[in-house]
């Protein structure tokens, strides 16, 4: 009997090339997209959308993109200004990528680090970081205990009005966010994928 397709093995199958960077000062710039399981580049339109969220000029942020991919997150918010950009990414064929394409643009402000995102998150816990990006590929079903380990990290790495950006196979709800700490600030949906920017809820 043929296992039926699910959206997220469907999506990847469907996934372009390469993608572009909107704005910022490497407008146009083209990434590449490799043919890697999983791999699924945030579309140009949730990029804008996102990315009007946030505001044009991130100048002086602090970023970290712990499933980076093809970079198109993180390498937009430097592409608007932010100042420190991390790109966190375990797949070697990936990290080539991105090491040839911060190489290219002359990226003095974007590393590229080998690992796991949520650790590279927990490593981070209290630095302060404006915005953390979490694009963690789509497993065979929902991915929750790896999206509910990226939040909590991502709560602790982020300062205390910044900002989580989060791209899951379902829409989160309010109360599940606030046993994390967060509250939904923003929420859209393209497809099978459901965006979300998300803030720390104050302190008690």
């Amino acid at each position: 009997m043929k296992k039926p397709v699910s959206q997220a093995t469907r999506a990847a199958a469907n996934a372009p090339h390469e993608v572009r960077i909107i704005g910022g000062q490497w407008k146009r710039t083209r990434l590449p997209v490799a043919d890697r399981p999983g791999l699924r580049p945030t579309p140009s339109r949730v990029r804008e959308t996102l990315f009007n969220w946030l505001g044009q000029d991130l100048s002086g942020w602090r970023c970290l993109d712990a499933f980076a991919g093809t970079g198109a997150l993180g390498l937009e918010a430097a592409s608007r200004g932010a100042v420190e950009v991390v790109l966190v990414e375990q797949d070697s064929a990936l990290l080539a990528n991105l090491g040839r394409i911060t190489t290219q643009l002359k990226a003095s402000g974007v590393r590229v680090e080998r690992g796991d995102g949520v650790a590279a998150l927990r490593q981070r816990a209290g630095q302060g970081l404006d915005v953390v990006f979490l694009d963690p590929p789509f497993a065979e079903g929902e991915n929750d205990a790896l999206l509910l380990a990226a939040l909590a990290a991502a709560r602790q790495a982020v300062r205390a009005d910044g900002l989580i950006y989060l791209e899951a196979p379902r829409v989160w709800a309010d109360d599940e966010l606030a046993r994390l700490g967060l509250q939904l600030h923003r929420q859209g949906k393209a497809g099978a994928v459901a965006f979300h920017l998300l803030r720390p809820l104050p302190a008690q």
